[in-house]
């Protein structure tokens, strides 16, 4: 199996971004994915079967104001899923990807860290999830450890929105 977890964040609008910062965010967030997956590719067919888990975002299935270099990033890695699905499928890979709202990682402590004041910012992006909290690191390692096994046999191609309920609107 393989996992693609890496990305980085810029925020701010087309207009805001510049073409390095563009650049920058599409390798690390998008361009890392098929990198990675093209080098396991050729181990995971040597088996038969296998599982690719790329992790995108909720981003790349809904947009946000000010980020937009993120969110076209994470809807490539969407679409790359999808492709990827469907051009291995027959080899017997399965590839699915996690599209997680906020999560408690370094990341997000850092951006949360910056606002004027960091617990009405928590309060904030919390309010916005019906399940009235953000994720924790466990919540989507336990989905890609569902995606990375046999009970998941039949599924590939999916971009399964990991949000607490935000997407449900």
């Amino acid at each position: 199996m393989l996992v693609n977890n890496a990305g980085i964040l810029h925020v701010g609008s087309v207009e805001e971004t510049s073409e390095a910062e563009w650049d920058r965010l599409m390798d690390v967030d998008l361009k890392g994915v098929f990198l990675v997956s093209r080098a396991a590719l050729p181990e995971l067919r040597k088996s038969g079967r296998g599982a690719i888990v790329n992790i995108g975002s909720v981003l790349g299935l809904v947009g946000m104001k000010k980020r937009a270099a993120y969110a076209a990033a994470k809807g490539g890695v969407t679409m790359l899923t999808k492709a990827m699905a469907l051009d291995h499928a027959q080899e017997g890979i399965r590839v699915n990807c996690i599209c997680p709202a906020i999560v408690e990682t370094d990341l997000v402590q850092t951006i949360l860290s910056q606002a004027p004041d960091r617990e009405a910012a928590v309060r904030l992006r919390t309010a916005q999830i019906p399940l009235g909290r953000m994720g924790k690191p466990e919540d989507v390692a336990a989905l890609a450890v569902f995606l990375a096994s046999e009970e998941s046999s039949w599924l590939t191609g999916a971009a399964i929105a990991l949000d607490g309920g935000l997407t449900a609107y």
